[in-house]
């Protein structure tokens, strides 16, 4: 009987949005996603391939210092995938600027100013903000200007609590990454087959975050991240988005069998969020992996931006 099911990917695609998480144009441009999400990362893998050499020539000719450069390639990667794609695409603010919501502020409208020069509307782009407690409170300002956010590096509750309360259009928590944590602090004790799928670390928190905001009545979409196999993303079929590379999009779309629903949208029945500068914080305090993993997060994001900044002299 599975001869007769569709791929994974396309049962996948049935019920929740998938997004390609790359910043590789020709990429996207074969696979067609609805969204796609970049972070400095994937721009710089991009930019280092040699295949995009017009983009770097491109922000170059401005008269610019080099870190201001740096947003013209994110939004000239930017702009050649939304020539792609049918929604949107997330382009980062400089994690240096992680612990300034004035100067992540300032950065945002920027990065859009430089969309809408090109002729792309502000609801066609989702600007990343790490979820500190600054970023979260720079989303607030600049959702309200029309600007919408993209909170990421997401690894425990609060930080969820704290960007829905600030009406962020979107967060990113991450599985894989938390996968990581646990896989290593567990060592030669790790189970890799009773710690698979629905038992992932990175996947339970992915589904606590779920049900508390929609449990709380939050509007906030729930968009999964950072995969280490294609488990982890069946897993949590049925969030609003999961942002996927292309490596396991391929594999979703190679595989045949039946998907089913693991997250639906539960009755309205806690109250409001509402999370204090100093609960977030003692909550992050608490989670270990949170803590680490938004610190190093941030760090290789910085180390990153800085690479594809040195491109830019």
């Amino acid at each position: 009987m599975q001869q007769n099911l569709p791929s994974e990917l396309a049962q996948l695609k049935a019920m929740t949005t998938v997004v390609a998480d790359t910043g590789d144009i020709d990429t996207i441009a074969r696979l067609k996603p609805t969204e796609a999400t970049t972070n400095p990362s994937l721009i710089l893998k991009a930019a280092a391939s040699g295949r995009y050499d017009r983009l770097l020539k491109a922000a170059k000719t401005n008269n610019e210092a080099p870190e201001l450069r740096v947003d013209r390639v994110l939004v000239g990667f930017g702009c050649a995938i939304l020539e792609h794609i049918a929604g949107r695409v997330s382009t980062e603010v400089d994690a240096r600027l992680s612990f300034d919501w004035r100067a992540t502020v300032q950065k945002a409208r920027r990065i859009i100013a430089l969309y809408e020069a090109q002729g792309i509307d502000r609801s066609r782009v989702l600007i990343k903000i790490a979820a500190t407690w600054q970023g979260c409170q720079a989303a607030r300002v600049l959702e309200a200007e029309g600007i919408h956010c993209n909170m990421t590096l997401i690894f425990c509750t609060a930080q969820a609590e704290a960007s829905a309360q600030a009406q962020a259009t979107l967060i990113s928590p991450f599985v894989g990454r938390i996968y990581d944590w646990f896989k290593a602090a567990e060592g030669a004790s790790w189970n890799e087959a009773a710690m698979a799928g629905a038992n992932d670390p990175g996947v339970q928190s992915v589904r606590a975050i779920y049900k508390r905001l929609k449990s709380a009545g939050s509007r906030t979409q729930i968009m999964g991240a950072s995969f280490r196999n294609k488990g982890e993303i069946l897993a949590l079929a049925g969030c609003d988005l999961l942002t996927i590379s292309p490596k396991l999009i391929a594999e979703l779309d190679a595989s045949v069998g039946p998907v089913s629903q693991a997250l639906a949208a539960p009755p309205i029945t806690q109250e409001k969020i509402c999370i204090s500068e100093p609960d977030f914080y003692y909550a992050l305090n608490c989670s270990t992996v949170a803590t680490d993993k938004l610190s190093s997060g941030i760090r290789s994001f910085v180390a990153d931006t800085e690479k594809l900044q040195a491109l830019l002299y």
